[in-house]
């Protein structure tokens, strides 16, 4: 690979390492054609980016964007051998979901995670899939506390409600008693 295909990979990694809060390092070596072509699929129904990029040039990319020393760790232990790297805007669950879904369909062992940024925690190992693929998007924990906000509302409303039919009951019953 020329310097200046270097520099362009590096470019456009830079780009979707800001543009995406979460990325997950994978590593699919081993897969067949076939396999990688479902993979790939798969990433798309999601609406996932999936580049595979030396492990350098990852690196490099995530040092100019201020990312280096927060990642020093992550470099160290991640990037080693073959690297993906699966990008997702709007959730941290999602790569790892459809990683999970992908490796049960296909009754494989890889792609193996390898490790993960998400909203810039980061997460070493194979052993944080599930953990990964638990977590709940923005959306999802935003109608948790709008649930939450709205129960006691509600509570107040029936009450209310109740207590109004009560007291229509009473007055019927008076009503009638009195005639």
């Amino acid at each position: 690979m020329r310097r200046e295909e270097k520099l362009q990979v590096i470019e456009g990694l830079v780009e979707k390492f800001s543009i995406y809060d979460c990325f997950y390092v994978i590593d699919a070596m081993g897969l067949t054609v076939k396999q990688v072509n479902k993979f790939r699929k798969s990433c798309l129904e999601q609406n996932l980016v999936y580049q595979v990029a030396k492990n350098t040039l990852i690196q490099k990319a995530l040092e100019q964007l201020g990312k280096g020393e927060a990642h020093e760790t992550f470099f160290s232990t991640v990037l080693k051998g073959f690297s993906g790297v699966l990008f997702a805007r709007d959730s941290g669950s999602a790569p790892a979901k459809m990683l999970k879904n992908f490796l049960t369909e296909e009754k494989l062992n890889i792609p193996s995670l390898k490790g993960a940024s998400v909203y810039g925690d980061i997460f070493i190992g194979a052993q944080n899939l599930d953990m990964l693929s638990a977590l709940k998007s923005k959306e999802e924990i935003l109608g948790d506390i709008i649930s939450l906000l709205k129960s006691p509302i509600s509570n107040v409303i029936s009450s209310l409600q109740s207590g109004e039919r009560r007291l229509m009951g009473v007055v019927e019953t008076l009503a009638s008693a009195s005639l």
